[in-house]
């Protein structure tokens, strides 16, 4: 942003696209005037904006800015409380010797966005929770064209085909704020359309199919997990067990959980400790968070091709459609701090359901967990269009 436009920025008064702030103390408010900008109420199609260093007349609040600061504000985008992930950049700039920290947040694609599972918005300067009428409007102003592939509608499939039980009992309370859910009278067809699971169309996205359908295969035919586990190290040995875990979202998440757990021997250690030591030859957590995140990033589109995991007797081999995606390439895979989401309806589904803590921190997690177990570090070979992580026994 140029200085001029900032200034003028801080010289207007606080309105639907500028927030005030003297500090980042309050961090839930700004998460909650991040939520709002992103859902762009209306529709101005143009960027909000925290000016943190500001008091509420426009003076300089005198902020002592630092480096960890700027990192807090910039994880928040991460921390898994706003959903859909908004796109948001935290900037330092010095306007008239006054030391500001500048959040830019865009309008979101996919709207609503919500926080902590309620949706907030601004009228005029004004921020509170949207009403119902406010949400099927944001709802019905999604932008399809420009959606990523698990937002689009799957054509020739109905509200038939999805699993309303499944969605009613078991995803809608965890996504929704039980307060909002309580007064919540729409038809369930709004309630799909405001969760991205289906177009106001009334035709199920992809997501709406990966999480809910009855039959997913019969809709996206690669979107299962082939899992061989071998006697030997390499394809050509003995095949000892053999699975197709397939099925809605919640359902696969479960299977492979349990396939993972079933598969993991443990070793018992008496000599050199005073007492017997318990050591698997993989740490089952670490390959949930692999696993998962394979389902997570995996590409959907234009493959028919599963997840696939070979369990070697030396090793794990976890091998996932797609290449690295948006701001991910070969170079920096795998590295703090570099994420984006090829599916982030699929991503937002697996957090509402438990399935992922906190975006970003798969493959950290899965360092230390098998650095903690005496396992090598997981390796990545990223091409194009595949992405293979391996693990390897511990010693």
């Amino acid at each position: 942003m140029r200085d001029e436009e900032l200034q003028r920025l801080i010289d207007h008064p606080e309105s639907e696209r500028v927030e005030r702030k003297a500090s980042p103390r309050d961090r839930e408010a700004i998460r909650k005037a991040i939520c709002a900008f992103a859902n762009d109420l209306e529709d101005r199609r143009q960027p909000g904006f925290i000016l943190i260093g500001l008091e509420d007349d426009g003076s300089c609040a005198d902020l002592t800015i630092t480096d960890e600061m700027i990192r807090q504000l910039a994880d928040i985008r991460g921390e898994g409380l706003l959903l859909p992930l908004p796109t948001m950049t935290v900037e330092r700039r010095l306007v008239r010797n006054c030391d500001l920290l500048i959040v830019q947040v865009e309008p979101s694609l996919a709207p609503p966005v919500r926080l902590r599972s309620r949706t907030w918005v601004r009228v005029g300067s004004t921020l509170r929770a949207a009403t119902p009428e406010e949400e099927r409007r944001l709802s019905e102003k999604r932008r399809w064209g420009e959606l990523p592939f698990d937002h689009l509608p799957v054509r020739g499939s109905s509200l038939d085909d999805l699993d309303l039980d499944l969605f009613q009992r078991l995803y809608l309370p965890e996504a929704i704020d039980p307060e909002v859910l309580r007064g919540n009278e729409r038809p369930v067809e709004q309630q799909l359309v405001s969760m991205r699971f289906m177009t106001p169309e009334q035709v199920p996205t992809v997501a709406g199919v990966l999480v809910l359908a009855k039959d997913v295969r019969r809709w996206l035919p690669g979107a299962y997990v082939q899992f061989v586990r071998f006697y030997g190290t390499d394809l050509g040995a003995a095949v000892q067990d053999e699975k197709e875990l397939d099925g809605s979202l919640p359902f696969l998440m479960r299977l492979l959980d349990d396939v993972l757990a079933i598969n993991v021997q443990t070793s018992v250690e008496v000599l050199d400790h005073p007492v017997e030591v318990r050591r698997p030859d993989f740490p089952v957590e670490a390959l949930r968070q692999l696993c998962r995140n394979a389902v997570m990033h995996r590409s959907y589109e234009a493959t028919h091709a599963p997840t696939k995991i070979y369990w070697f007797s030396d090793r794990v081999e976890i091998h996932s459609p797609g290449g690295p995606y948006g701001l991910v390439n070969r170079e920096n895979f795998g590295r703090p701090g570099i994420t984006d989401y090829r599916n982030p309806q699929i991503s937002e589904a697996m957090k509402v359901l438990g399935y992922v803590q906190r975006f970003g921190a798969g493959i950290p997690i899965a360092r230390r967990e098998l650095q903690k177990n005496g396992n090598p570090s997981p390796e990545f070979y990223v091409e194009a269009t595949h992405v293979l992580a391996i693990v390897r026994k511990s010693a």
